[in-house]
């Protein structure tokens, strides 16, 4: 997918650019953006979602930031690694960590093909009680 510059935007594109750069407080949109902005209603719902979602809540931003790596690595989604795992760092994640976040997604990705392969019935004990 080419990757639309400033000048290529629409006006429905620029202003999620704008909220991009004033919520982070950067120049900087990175490359996701720049492809989704083909299509600006993408762009503002996957924006908008992502800037709720990954905001300070229950989690904190660089536990959000963590299970994003998480989930990407398992999808092998390499983008998203590499800004994730920027993001990360920039929220003091220290490579001590990331490596041992990367040893917990090799554990479950190895024990979870076990249990599915197995079929391994979910202990009662486990399960949401009423």
């Amino acid at each position: 997918m080419r990757l639309l510059a400033d000048h290529e935007l629409s006006d429905a594109a620029r202003a999620v650019f704008d909220d991009i750069r004033a919520t982070r407080k950067s120049d900087f949109v990175n490359n996701f953006w720049r492809a989704l902005a083909h299509d600006p209603d993408a762009l503002r719902r996957t924006w908008e979602e992502a800037k709720a979602v990954m905001a300070p809540g229950a989690l904190d931003p660089l536990v959000k930031e963590l299970l994003y790596i998480a989930v990407s690595v398992t999808n092998n989604c390499q983008y998203c690694i590499a800004s994730h795992g920027a993001a990360a760092r920039a929220k003091g994640a220290s490579e001590a960590q990331i490596m041992e976040l990367m040893s917990v997604v090799a554990l479950a990705n190895k024990t979870n093909r076990y249990a599915i392969g197995l079929q391994v019935p979910v202990d009662d004990a486990f399960k949401p009680t009423d």
